[in-house]
């Protein structure tokens, strides 16, 4: 009778599950970040990118006027979710403010019935799901670095 391999607790939560970790924090961290950035500072800059989200849901029911405060907090947000994962600082309340942006973000796409953008941004809503999942095992954010040489 086989018996199933044994799982070594060390292995769990081993440095390369924390490399991952950190990457795909910093990977997301960058995402975000040059969105935000460029549809800030580069191109049309912020009112061109909400002007032209306005155009591009005028075929929702949704409101114009909503959608040019969205296109103008989106960026702002997408910015500011980034520079706190790159850095590392307040990752659990980043990653909770990028997971309700993606989901202003489906409703949105959803009315517009574009559903090749909503995989791509389920897509996106899983890998912050697993960010925040993992966080609390696998961060090393500097708050969670700070705290664990504390306590040693």
């Amino acid at each position: 009778m086989a018996t199933s391999p044994r799982i070594d607790p060390a292995y769990v939560n081993s440095q390369d599950q924390r490399l991952a970790h950190v990457l795909l924090r910093l990977l997301t961290g960058l995402d975000f970040f040059g969105h935000g950035f460029a549809r800030i500072f580069t191109g049309t800059h912020l009112s061109g990118f909400a002007q032209g989200m306005v155009k591009n849901m005028a075929t929702t029911p949704l409101p114009p006027s909503l959608t040019l405060v969205s296109g103008y907090a989106i960026p702002c947000v997408e910015l500011i979710v980034g520079i706190l994962l790159l850095l590392g600082l307040f990752t659990r309340a980043a990653l909770v403010l990028a997971l309700l942006l993606m989901c202003v973000l489906m409703f949105g796409i959803t009315l517009k019935q574009d559903w090749n953008t909503a995989g791509t941004q389920l897509g996106y809503g899983l890998i912050l799901a697993v960010l925040l999942f993992t966080r609390s095992r696998y961060d090393l954010s500097w708050p969670s670095l700070f705290a664990a040489l504390t306590q040693r």
